[in-house]
């Protein structure tokens, strides 16, 4: 896989948009993804031929809490490992770089709970449950 290159750095506003609306991630706009992409805590990219196929990101407060997401790869470079590559990478990050009693979390779409689960990431139903609401 040396074709492939991970990149500790946070994706441009068009990587990230493009990467979430061809990866079937809720769509994003410039200016919202223009607003969030500073504030994120640690990010990598993963390049093949100079382009960014995909990406994940650290956010939280720094200290207290952190959230994994927009774990996004390409679907023509799927099957290669390249989304382990990436959580890997973010929770070894993590590991090395948060403070002892932070809370790590994330939304597990549909089967990507099996890859987290590698990592040591547990299903918290029933005791707590996510929720969400969107801003229209």
């Amino acid at each position: 896989m040396t074709d492939y290159r991970l990149n500790a750095r946070i994706p441009t506003v068009e990587e990230f948009c493009e990467l979430r609306a061809r990866n079937g991630l809720s769509p994003k706009t410039a200016e919202a993804a223009a607003r969030g992409l500073p504030n994120s805590i640690h990010a990598v990219v993963i390049e093949h031929e100079g382009r960014a196929i995909g990406m994940g990101r650290v956010i939280g407060d720094g200290g207290t809490v952190y959230q994994i997401t927009d774990i996004a790869v390409m679907a023509e470079h799927r099957g290669r490992g390249l989304g382990k590559r990436i959580v890997a990478a973010l929770v070894d990050w993590l590991k090395a770089n948060a403070p002892k009693s932070a809370y790590v979390s994330l939304i597990a779409d549909g089967p990507a709970k099996d890859l987290y689960a590698q990592y040591g990431f547990k299903e918290t139903a029933p005791e707590s449950v996510g929720m969400a609401m969107w801003i229209v």
